[in-house]
């Protein structure tokens, strides 16, 4: 369910906000236009959110400048602090992107950031039948993630950051389930959603889903 990463974030979380600003030469392509991302996830959204992977707060951020009611799941315990602390007037649960609880809450959208690539994509279609039950007719779910067009292109993409001297993104690469778009879009529908796809950077796309 993804919390076998849940301990790389407490070494990182001095350092995401950095990594995220461009600081770090080696996540520079990953968080490329990262402002935009986050705008871009902001835009699609409707209604009261639920947010899955609060991290440091960037994106809960936008989310209540946009004026949005948002619940925050974050399996991570300093993570979490760190965002209840930035924003005491939301909630942030303990939980991740299968098991959590709105607590009864009516959720119109669901929103991430470089957060779905952490389910196996067996996981992620579980995820996403879930996500259908809880939402209602024309609900959202609103991810940003890493997906490639095919294995080839995510090996390609491997090699050019070993070859660049990038084992720390390449290693990100091969450990966590970063998937391809057909797989997406097949969970998607089978799930319940229509689904548009939009590249963002040369790692990121914008997943833009409908309940129907």
């Amino acid at each position: 369910m993804g919390r076998e990463f849940i301990d790389i974030f407490d070494e990182w979380i001095h350092l995401y906000d950095a990594s995220v600003a461009g600081e770090d030469p080696e996540y520079r392509d990953v968080f490329e236009g990262y402002d935009e991302i986050l705008n871009a996830v902001t835009s699609k959204v409707i209604g009261t959110i639920l947010e899955f992977g609060t991290g440091t707060g960037n994106l809960t951020a936008k989310l209540i400048d946009a004026g949005h009611q948002v619940i925050g799941i974050e399996p991570n315990t300093a993570m979490r602090r760190l965002t209840a602390e930035r924003f005491p007037s939301i909630e942030v649960k303990d939980g991740d992107l299968i098991d959590f609880e709105t607590d009864g809450i009516t959720i119109d959208s669901i929103a991430s950031s470089y957060v779905f690539h952490h389910l196996t994509d067996e996981e992620k279609g579980i995820a996403l039948k879930k996500y259908a039950q809880l939402l209602p007719i024309n609900g959202k779910v609103v991810f940003a993630d890493t997906i490639f067009i095919t294995e080839d292109a995510k090996q390609a993409q491997i090699d050019k950051e070993r070859a660049r001297n990038f084992h720390n993104v390449a290693d990100d690469l091969e450990r966590e389930y970063y998937t391809i778009l057909p797989v997406l879009l097949k969970l998607f529908l089978e799930a319940g959603f229509e689904v548009t796809f939009k590249q963002l950077n040369d790692f990121v796309w914008l997943m833009d889903a409908t309940k129907k």
